[in-house]
């Protein structure tokens, strides 16, 4: 052995001591605002139907009105390709996986609407709707049928509609109660949010409702919908959506995109309202650096282009939907809108592709990542988080197996898992 290197420093230890104090409320503030993603599932899309049409077998009725379409207008792997311009090595694989997903889980988050898609009705209509939901998603998931995620879409806190909102929450969560408790992957939507004081509304809302039911404190979170331009800028200057993000109080479970209403509120005139118009581009950027590190998730909005009518026009309707679906997954919107039956295929065919034509180079990377193996890319610990969050979600949504995931990389999921969410200053996951 060498001699050992004569190691010297000149400043005391009360130097770092102090440095240590003055930043402890730093740190504590790091640890409140960004406690990272929660590791989680996230849905690939949210389903609206409006209150009054919701039923026991509207879950089955989409993955069944979606696969009279491919039935239809692309009956195999090859025309379904053609359509969608799939490399031919996808083809196969991605057809069969969107057929056993629509026969398996048609819908992974569906949101009951008594905003927009349901309207201004008659209290008692309402009120009957609210409960009828929840004693619909009660019963599915005491039966197996729930989609992974349900809940509710309550009208927005303005004065206007302020209580008829409420009460319908109530209603929808008193049901829910009596019906046996909060299932899981319950979710909320608040809609039309302009100020961050419409968000603590909400959430004292929620708080008294959890105290009211001696659930634990926090038990009950919620979305918020991105959809006035007072939501993304403040009339200060400042980014609004930041502000209703820390509003929440720990209770923002993601922050959603609304095409058609942002659009409509910036002067966009109806042909041009999509989620790929410039405008939409900057809100959802500014949501996505909002949310950041919060464990908040950001979730793309929907194209309102049906795909219905003769198959060239249903053709025309997946390629639009298809690729603004692509566009979003390459941006980091993991998450959009569907509002048709028929978009479930292009979806789920859009996701499917991402994830298995990047699958390879993934697993490739990440096992050279944890072997410390050579390859021609230097992965720092970051990249090795964001390899394990791709994976992941490919698993979830069933783009891929956990065995084929396992053979390329030698990682289980827990592996992944760790490599996806590490705790904070803990980037460099040991080999398993």
């Amino acid at each position: 052995m060498g001699q050992q290197e004569k190691v010297a420093t000149s400043l005391p230890g009360a130097v770092s001591e102090e440095i240590s104090a003055r930043l402890a409320p730093v740190d504590a503030e790091l640890r409140r605002r960004y406690p990272g993603d929660p590791g989680t599932r996230q849905p690939v899309h949210t389903v609206y139907v409006p209150g009054d049409v919701f039923a026991a077998g509207t879950v089955r009725s989409w993955g069944d009105q979606a696969l009279a379409a491919l039935d239809e207008h692309a009956p195999d792997a090859a025309s379904f390709a053609a359509v969608l311009g799939l490399a031919d090595e996808l083809a196969g694989p991605v057809y069969t996986r969107v057929r056993a997903k629509l026969e398996r889980e048609p819908v992974e988050d569906l949101r009951v609407d008594f905003e927009d898609g349901y309207g201004n009705r008659p209290d008692a209509e309402e009120d009957e709707a609210a409960a009828r939901a929840a004693r619909l998603i009660a019963e599915a998931h005491e039966n197996g049928t729930a989609a992974p995620y349900m809940g509710i879409r309550m009208k927005c806190m303005e004065a206007a509609v302020r209580d008829r909102g409420i009460r319908t929450l109530d209603i929808f969560l008193t049901g829910l109660m009596r019906a046996g408790g909060l299932p899981g992957g319950l979710v909320l939507t608040l809609p039309k949010v302009t100020y961050a004081e419409q968000v603590t509304a909400m959430a004292r809302l929620l708080e008294a409702f959890e105290e009211t039911h001696g659930l634990p404190p926090g038990r009950i979170g919620f979305e918020i919908q991105i959809e006035t331009s007072q939501a993304v800028l403040a009339g200060d200057g400042t980014a609004t959506v930041a502000r209703m993000i820390q509003a929440a109080e720990g209770r923002a479970t993601g922050l959603h995109y609304g095409t058609f209403d942002y659009s409509a509120c910036l002067g966009v005139s109806a042909a041009h309202q999509a989620s790929d118009h410039p405008v939409a581009d900057h809100a959802k950027a500014v949501m996505q650096v909002a949310a950041a590190g919060t464990g908040v998730r950001v979730s793309d909005g929907s194209t309102n282009v049906l795909p219905v009518g003769p198959t060239e026009q249903v053709h025309a309707a997946w390629r639009l939907h298809h690729d603004l679906t692509r566009r979003a997954l390459a941006r980091a919107y993991y998450q959009g809108w569907d509002m048709h039956p028929g978009h479930l295929p292009t979806r789920y065919a859009a996701v499917y592709a991402f994830y298995r034509e990047g699958f390879a180079r993934a697993a490739d990377r990440l096992a050279r990542y944890v072997n410390r193996t050579g390859g021609d890319v230097m992965d720092e610990p970051a990249t090795a988080k964001a390899l394990g969050g791709y994976l992941l979600r490919g698993l979830d949504c069933g783009a891929l197996d956990t065995a084929e995931v396992a053979r390329l990389t030698g990682l289980t999921r827990a592996d992944l898992e760790g490599f996806a969410a590490p705790r904070r200053g803990d980037l460099t996951v040991s080999a398993p």
